[in-house]
């Protein structure tokens, strides 16, 4: 699936994210990005197993914690960066909106994921994705993301069982040209 970019998604609860453009790199593409974050808004402890995500305030405060590690708090032109495969979160915790520009690399499905995932918290109106977009976004791609706090029998056993149902009820039309998972 190729995306033109800038390419701006947005969810109902206050996050909007610009991919803003695909560097090529000998390495791994880097995609620049920049977020506007409301406040108490973020995403939920996640983990990316194959890419680094770096965000650097541009106006805000950011709060961040890696999984088992303490709450921390940086200000405008920290930076902050997630190494791959290390849980982590982030949200506004100010009571302004937060403005952040970064980077994520190699960029891989990123741009689908997260539109995906937009678009199914979007269809919920909650920043729970609606169900079955949910297990097929993270049943599909489980070897690039995670939930690290979702129940291991939920990932093993709820989520297929609802991606094979979905499949019968035939809720994955709109993923037919979805990007193989990268391996």
């Amino acid at each position: 699936m190729k995306y033109k970019f800038p390419h701006t998604i947005e969810n109902c609860i206050g996050e909007k994210l610009t991919f803003l453009e695909l560097v090529p790199e000998p390495d791994g593409d880097r995609l620049l990005v920049e977020n506007y974050v409301a406040p108490g808004v973020g995403p939920l402890m996640h983990t990316h197993w194959k890419q680094d995500e770096c965000l650097t305030v541009v106006t805000g405060k950011i709060g961040y914690q890696v999984l088992g590690g303490p709450e921390q708090f940086a200000g405008v032109g920290e930076t902050v960066l997630f190494k791959k495969g290390v849980p982590h979160r982030f949200w506004n915790s100010g009571t302004e909106e937060l403005h952040c520009k970064g980077w994520v690399k190699p960029a891989n499905t990123l741009v689908f994921y997260l539109s995906s995932i937009f678009a199914a918290q979007n269809k919920s109106g909650t920043a729970r994705p609606e169900t079955f977009d949910a297990a097929y976004l993270l049943t599909r791609y489980n070897k690039e993301y995670d939930l690290p706090e979702l129940p291991t029998f939920v990932k093993k056993a709820i989520l297929p069982a609802t991606v094979l149902l979905g499949k019968m009820l035939h809720k994955y039309d709109h993923f037919k040209d979805a990007p193989e998972p990268v391996e």
